[in-house]
């Protein structure tokens, strides 16, 4: 099927040279001066996309973009603009457009980006009225809710995207998810941990490398950056990025270029850039080891996971789907938890948040010798001991009391008795019996009780 495409621009040379270009491109193509005409085309008959200059008469092109994506929020809209500036990028592509090109532009890319957005807006129009996007992250909490809301809007734009959250709460889950959700879901999600890679090699892995620029450099080696040519990059743990690589990343964030280690040209790149940290990023730029100029760049968009203690009523959700899944791993049939189990699950602290909650229900998975998951399992798992563990204090206190409970019923409650046999005297064993809340009556036998009430 041929695409048509709407074009807006109020310099008829240049709506001509577009018209021409994409017509010869295989399109089919309207083209009208303003916004309004624009609305007015759309109305008769909606376009497969919108390409549009930002300096337009009467209502520019984000004031277009707006009426668009109130009565079409599916329609991608690609904007141009002689006057481009950092922020009018952030605010365009962080409300939802497309992609945003700065005149002078060059036509194969244009025609790339047209390409780009027809290709995947149908694919990712499916995957919106489902939940096909987001089917590895299990939830009913209201929390995530509202989270994954977000991040299914933001995941239309090409903003970059900061994940916040402790260590194991799935931050590169959303990651992959705000990926299937976005245009460019049909390219590569390259993912790297920041934090895991030593100093020397991570801006070889990120940018790649030249053969010879180094000792160990065999051969050229392609970076995760054209790695994910077209794709999202995920940089996890940014926070823990050296400070000399952080200056670089910069640099190619802006240029939207990297240099590989040796190189002597740049090559340009198509990538769109997601970042997660653990860390408190405000308090890192405060002592001087984080950019702040480059934590605006990455902060675009911030969406913060909550941990599992906070979204509790995810947590037999998540288990009974993890072990699901584990039971097909281990070839067992597994039904669920029992009752008090479950309970345990539900009540643990979780500091190691999903991560540990998947450990554990492994750990139970592989052990499990019945159907039903015992209570002993998952305390074993969670290293919850499963008899009762005592201070020294309470130990002897325990020993004592049933010590002096033993004696009594040996004696049939005679305290002398007991006394004797204790190798105490009766007033400091009446005063250990006070201290434990023990009445040498109640230990007294049916006899011996029928024979003081005659004595008496």
């Amino acid at each position: 099927m041929t695409h048509q495409v709407l074009i807006i621009d109020d310099d008829p040379d240049l709506l001509q040279l577009l018209s021409m270009r994409l017509t010869a491109a295989g399109y089919r193509v309207k083209a009208v001066p303003s916004a309004e005409a624009a609305l007015a085309q759309i109305a008769i008959e909606c376009p497969d996309l919108v390409l549009s200059d930002v300096q337009l008469p009467g209502v520019d092109g984000m004031g277009l973009f707006n009426e668009i994506r109130a009565r079409h929020p599916s329609l991608p809209v690609i904007l141009l603009t002689a006057h481009g500036t950092i922020p009018d990028a952030v605010e365009a592509t962080s409300r939802g457009v497309f992609s945003y090109l700065t005149k002078p532009f060059d036509g194969k890319a244009l025609l790339d980006k047209i390409a780009q957005a027809l290709s995947t807006t149908a694919g990712v129009k499916t995957r919106l009225d489902g939940e096909a996007w987001r089917e590895d992250i299990m939830s009913r909490s209201s929390r995530m809710s509202a989270l994954l809301t977000e991040a299914r809007m933001v995941a239309r734009s090409d903003a970059s995207v900061l994940i916040h959250g402790d260590s194991g709460t799935g931050k590169e889950l959303l990651a992959q998810a705000i990926h299937q959700a976005s245009p460019r879901a049909g390219r590569p999600f390259v993912a790297v941990n920041c934090g895991a890679i030593p100093e020397a090699l991570l801006e070889s892995e990120l940018f790649g490398h030249m053969k010879g620029s180094f000792t160990g450099a065999l051969s050229n080696h392609q970076g995760l950056f054209q790695a994910a040519e077209g794709g999202t990059l995920f940089l996890d743990e940014i926070g823990d990025m050296p400070p000399a690589l952080q200056v670089k990343l910069l640099r190619v964030l802006q240029e939207r270029s990297v240099r590989p280690v040796g190189a002597t040209q740049s090559i340009p790149i198509d990538v769109r850039i997601l970042s997660a940290t653990h860390r408190d990023l405000d308090a890192a730029m405060a002592q001087g080891q984080f950019r702040e100029d480059l934590f605006y760049r990455l902060n675009v968009v911030a969406l913060t996971l909550p941990t599992l203690a906070e979204r509790r009523e995810d947590i037999p959700l998540l288990a009974n789907h993890f072990l699901g899944k584990l039971a097909c791993k281990y070839d067992k049939k597994l039904n669920g938890f029992a009752p008090d189990a479950l309970k345990a699950l539900t009540t643990a602290s979780w500091p190691g948040n999903v991560r540990q909650l998947y450990n554990v229900v492994e750990q139970v998975s592989a052990l499990a010798t019945t159907p039903l998951i015992p209570l002993a399992l998952v305390q074993r798992a969670l290293r919850i001991p499963s008899v009762e563990i005592l201070t020294l204090a309470q130990a002897r206190q325990r020993f004592e009391r049933d010590y002096l409970v033993g004696l009594l019923k040996l004696s049939d409650g005679n305290v002398s008795d007991a006394a004797r046999l204790a190798d105490r005297n009766r007033t400091e064993f009446y005063r250990l019996l006070q201290k434990h809340g023990l009445t040498p009556g109640q230990f007294r036998s049916e006899s011996m009780s029928a024979d003081s009430s005659v004595a008496d």
